[in-house]
């Protein structure tokens, strides 16, 4: 285990101040020591985009991966290694664009991994262009006249797609969004975490303030997180109030590595190495 202060890098993240990924790095940390967690066998990935640069300042293992492709990594590393905790952050272009097409069959898989998504509604890194998760009618560098698409919504496709634990949580929450990681990662099976954030530089409509006076919390309602139909359509809700908290978790389904024979005993990196390899060959003649 490590405490709050060793998981601190020397290196200072070069976040635009405000920004929203601070909190988040900071929940990530608080979650990690709060789990004892063993940063040797904790392994964060990344894609690209300003949250994605979030490995290179948090000491565990980690991989910054290629634009959009960080769930295949993970998935490709969870394989090989299920006994490490495994942790993919991402942004809602890096994740709900390019990245799309992977976030909806790791959902399916249920594999077991947390997938926590910085939201800030806008492509931040390269400079305030529309993301998937840009409000219709927002005007950016790339729709000075308004967005014409609507937005995607990330949480009413990882339910619909076979995701095991959805949430949504506001970056500035720190605890709140804390429990949320917390629980993803005691959770078996696939869990996202979309986080809402500020993006201060870029987003000027989704302010701080503009969170603050629409979030509520599910846990201060009598929403019922095994209800599926419920969970849909509280995914929904967007407007004058936007809900926070976990809204779907289902118990009971396999991880998809529970259903890999090779693996289910010992993980693949900790079984011995065939040294005569002729047997193998003489079976492929």
């Amino acid at each position: 285990m490590a405490t709050f202060q060793q998981l601190t890098t020397k290196a200072l993240p070069t976040w635009c101040p405000g920004c929203g990924d601070f909190g988040i790095l900071a929940s990530l940390k608080l979650a990690l020591v709060e789990k004892k967690s063993d940063p040797e066998q904790t392994l964060i990935i990344s894609g690209i985009g300003c949250s994605s640069k979030l490995p290179h300042w948090i000491d565990t293992y980690g991989f910054h991966g290629i634009h959009g492709r960080a769930l295949p990594i993970a998935t490709g590393a969870h394989l090989s290694n299920t006994d490490l905790t495994i942790i993919v952050i991402s942004g809602d272009g890096d994740g709900y664009g390019i990245g799309m097409g992977h976030f909806i069959h790791a959902c399916r898989r249920n594999l077991d991994i947390v997938y926590i998504v910085h939201n800030n509604q806008i492509y931040g890194l390269t400079k305030g262009q529309a993301s998937p998760t840009t409000e219709k009618g927002e005007k950016t560098k790339t729709t000075p006249e308004g967005s014409i698409e609507s937005p995607i919504d990330p949480l009413t496709l990882a339910i619909s797609a076979g995701a095991t634990f959805v949430a949504r949580a506001f970056s500035d929450d720190q605890k709140h969004l804390r429990d949320l990681i917390i629980a993803a990662m005691d959770h078996p099976g696939f869990a996202l975490i979309d986080v809402l954030q500020p993006c201060v530089t870029f987003n000027h409509h989704n302010t701080r303030e503009w969170f603050k006076q629409r979030l509520y919390k599910l846990e201060d309602t009598e929403h019922d997180p095994t209800d599926k139909t419920r969970a849909f359509t509280k995914a929904l809700e967007w407007g004058d109030k936007v809900p926070v908290g976990l809204f779907y978790k289902e118990t009971g389904k396999p991880r998809y590595s529970d259903d890999v024979p090779q693996i289910t005993k010992t993980a693949l990196v900790k079984q011995p190495i065939q040294p005569n390899i002729t047997p193998l060959m003489e079976g492929l003649v």
